[in-house]
């Protein structure tokens, strides 16, 4: 396969819904009333249900693995998955707006959407549910989970809660998030809010802050890059598309931005014909509060209950998520006693190298199925 064949895509052997049909408490202290978790199968479980592999997504992506992370599956040594061999499930995680339920999801209460109201969501509130929907498919125990940024979340804290229900788990590009994240994060939901057209996130569908999202998703854009990529990528040249000058004004006719400014203007436009803003604020204070150690004595007593081979990938450009953070996370999971080992990734594309580069991290990961 060559760099323009075409990626293959693999299509779901089975997407639907799971319904749990009871009160779900968080551990905000709120409730979620018969949750909806929505879910894709690739390939199919064998006779003892010992070759499910569970792919959790990014915070855009969806239950379909496929459709974002197709490189997964390509032949041979070029991807992780054999359909014919591996049971590929993603789920889609609460807050989202691709089927689980969410912030435009009906609130049993009111019987309207939830919009602002909609409860804040622990990565812990997430996989609690996701191993109710893996226990209605009579998986006692995956063969691997996978993720990356609040994917890798997840896949650490199955680790720590389930301990026996995993047997390899690698985590991409995680780690609690810093001050400098946190601050971005707080940036973002900012830039929704202030939109007049927010309207205190009680916005009709279609009607809502799209140039607040628009404007979060390219401040997103910039901190899952790196500094080398985007002067490799548009330096200081003018933008690529129209007959854009910055160095005139706009008062004789010209916008005057620059390339950089063109991508990120048309990554944020881009992004409001596939999410929503309240999804998007839940789902990041939900990585803001990431801390699989706060439910725990200490470090070493959160990271010595897991039982998985754990694999942490940090990224050399990555400035959300250093890679000496992910390294120092690392280090104190051995400590605790666990098999933890930590690989790197070379890359100039930031944060985003798990899916620009799938290729290198095949490489990078093969090994760890040897």
């Amino acid at each position: 396969m060559t760099e323009e064949d075409p990626i293959p895509i693999p299509e779901p052997s089975f997407e639907g819904d799971f319904v749990i049909n009871e009160v779900l408490s968080l551990e905000s202290g709120e409730i979620l009333v018969n949750p909806t978790l929505h879910y894709a199968v690739y390939g199919q479980l064998n006779a003892d249900r010992s070759n499910a592999v569970l792919v959790c997504h990014a915070l855009s992506g969806s239950a379909q693995v496929g459709a974002w992370w197709p490189q997964l599956f390509l032949p041979g040594d070029l991807g992780l998955l054999d359909l014919t061999r591996d049971c590929v499930i993603g789920i889609n995680i609460f807050g989202s707006c691709y089927g689980s339920t969410g912030p435009g999801s009906i609130d049993p209460a009111t019987g309207k959407p939830y919009g602002p109201t909609f409860p804040l969501i622990n990565v812990r509130d997430i996989v609690r549910a996701q191993v109710r929907l893996i226990d209605s498919l009579g998986i006692d125990k995956l063969k691997l989970a996978i993720g990356a940024s609040i994917g890798g979340m997840q896949v650490l804290e199955w680790a720590i809660l389930f301990p026996e229900r995993i047997a390899r788990a690698i985590s991409i590009g995680v780690a609690p998030l810093g001050a400098m994240g946190l601050g971005l994060n707080h940036l973002q939901r900012q830039a929704i809010m202030l939109d007049p057209a927010w309207k205190g996130g009680y916005y009709q569908r279609g009607d809502g802050p799209t140039g607040g999202l628009a404007l979060a998703r390219a401040l997103g854009m910039v901190s899952y890059k790196s500094v080398p990529l985007l002067e490799e990528r548009f330096a200081r040249k003018p933008n690529r598309y129209g007959d854009e000058n910055p160095f005139i004004s706009a008062s004789a006719g010209q916008n005057g931005r620059f390339d950089v400014a063109g991508y990120l203007d048309y990554q944020g436009e881009s992004f409001n014909t596939r999410f929503d803003a309240n999804s998007y604020i839940s789902i990041t204070r939900t990585m803001d509060i990431f801390d699989p150690v706060r439910a725990h004595e200490n470090p070493y007593a959160a990271y010595a209950c897991i039982e998985a081979h754990l694999t942490l990938v940090g990224i050399s450009t990555d400035w959300l998520f250093p890679p000496e953070d992910v390294r120092s996370l690392a280090a104190i999971i051995r400590a605790a006693g666990t098999r933890c080992d930590y690989r790197e990734m070379a890359s100039n594309h930031g944060h985003d190298a798990f899916l620009a580069e799938p290729d290198q991290l095949v490489r990078l990961l093969t090994p760890v199925f040897e």
